[in-house]
């Protein structure tokens, strides 16, 4: 005579997790997802997620193989309910259970949040400073089969807001408000019968995966790939994610996220994020909010052999830029981009040393733009120098970095299946 449970060590991983956590929460879940009269009986819907839970747990790509596995660990069968003779669920249950059952509903978001406020209740987490980053994840779809398509320049989200600011400044520098400046936050991205180029972009679709976006950044390959944007705690418990094409910029996807986590989190105090999220809009964000950011240095973006942005300096009391030859930029509008322009007098600049340092304009001016969130960015720059700062961005690594690693290392994420 043989029981299962003898043969399962006593400190292996799956008997951690079948303590730590009862899966029973699961039946309440999909009770809505099924009828109680009708057909005939299903595959246990906790053996279901339970057979997810250790694919990903194990790092096995495929369902099949994981099937197979199965088939053959005393482990996973003791785990899942299965004593040694009884069969197991074919591969495709559970592909046919998600297509027809759970992709229209929030089910792994709901299991998801029931373990997180698990630990949370167990004092595992720490969110009094959270870290957000984002990774890619290649789609399973060939580069070379996708079709062009012509999609509408979808407005920034904080664009009305982005617009009221715009004519306040313009207000108040006493200058006429910008005409039809309200209007351009009232696009969409459904694709144009019609339209100028100006409000318009031809992108590239995958015919394999249509959901998925082209990926290309700095040295890395062009490929149809997800970005998956996640907030974790100081203990490297994920807090959220968030899933979008892999031609999403970092910074679009960060005000869901952040709102959505800071509601559940609300004792969060730090802001652990990467030069991707360090933009005017974001660090305004974050400041309103009561909480401070924690950033890294971002190298101007300057012509070499220039002088570099920090090289002019913002006299806040006059209004006026100085440059390195200590002759004043005057304002001179605010443009729809919410950025003030500061000009140089042409005088100065014709005879000046350090013109070739400063501009190529043909009319000898330099323009020097400020934004109108830019108090935010030199907030930013302050808390980037002090202790708590410095000591926060340097858990980066150690988090939100170690997340994607062990996730794509271990966990079979590196590609969707």
């Amino acid at each position: 005579m043989v029981c299962i449970d003898d043969l399962v060590p006593k400190d292996h991983i799956l008997r951690d997790i079948d303590r730590a956590i009862d899966f029973s929460f699961i039946y309440d879940e999909v009770k809505d997802l099924y009828c109680e009269n009708t057909g005939r009986p299903s595959i246990d819907p906790v053996v279901l997620f339970k057979i997810v839970l250790i694919q990903y747990t194990f790092g096995i790509r495929s369902m099949r193989q994981t099937i197979k596995d199965i088939e053959v660990n005393v482990a996973y069968r003791w785990f899942l309910g299965y004593d040694l003779l009884e069969p197991v669920p074919h591969f495709s249950t559970f592909g046919k259970n998600y297509s027809r059952r759970f992709a229209d509903s929030n089910i792994f978001e709901k299991i998801f949040e029931h373990i997180l406020a698990e630990a949370v209740n167990a004092g595992f987490v720490d969110a009094s400073a959270i870290f957000i980053d984002a990774t890619h994840i290649k789609a399973s779809a060939n580069n070379k089969k996708y079709v062009n398509e012509l999609v509408k320049i979808e407005a920034k989200h904080y664009q009305k807001e982005l617009n009221e600011e715009i004519q306040l400044d313009r207000q108040k520098h006493g200058k006429k408000p910008l005409k039809d400046i309200d209007n351009d936050n009232t696009q969409d991205n459904t694709p144009p019968s019609g339209g100028s180029s100006s409000d318009v972009k031809n992108i590239k679709k995958s015919t394999t995966d249509p959901e998925c976006g082209l990926f290309h950044k700095g040295e890395h390959k062009v490929q149809f790939a997800y970005t998956a944007h996640t907030a974790c705690d100081k203990h490297n418990f994920i807090l959220d994610v968030n899933v979008a094409p892999g031609n999403v910029h970092d910074s679009v996807m960060f005000d869901e996220l952040y709102n959505h986590v800071i509601a559940k989190f609300p004792e969060t105090k730090m802001v652990g994020i990467d030069s991707g999220y360090k933009t005017p809009w974001i660090m305004k964000q974050i400041f309103d909010s009561g909480r401070l950011p924690a950033t890294p240095y971002k190298r101007p973006m300057t012509k070499s052999g220039f002088f570099k942005k920090y090289d002019y300096v913002y006299d806040n009391y006059y209004d006026q830029v100085i440059c390195p030859n200590n002759k004043l930029l005057t304002y001179s509008t605010t443009n729809r981009d919410g950025y003030r322009e500061y000009k140089s007098n042409h005088r100065d600049c014709k005879n000046c040393p350090c013109r070739n340092q400063c501009t190529e304009s043909k009319a000898y001016k330099k323009v020097v733009t400020r934004h109108v969130w830019e108090e935010y960015m030199e907030l930013s720059e302050d808390v980037r120098h002090s202790p708590l700062g410095k000591e926060t961005y340097k858990l980066r690594c150690e988090t939100i970095e170690r997340v994607f690693a062990d996730a794509k290392e271990k966990h079979a994420m590196r590609y969707t299946v």
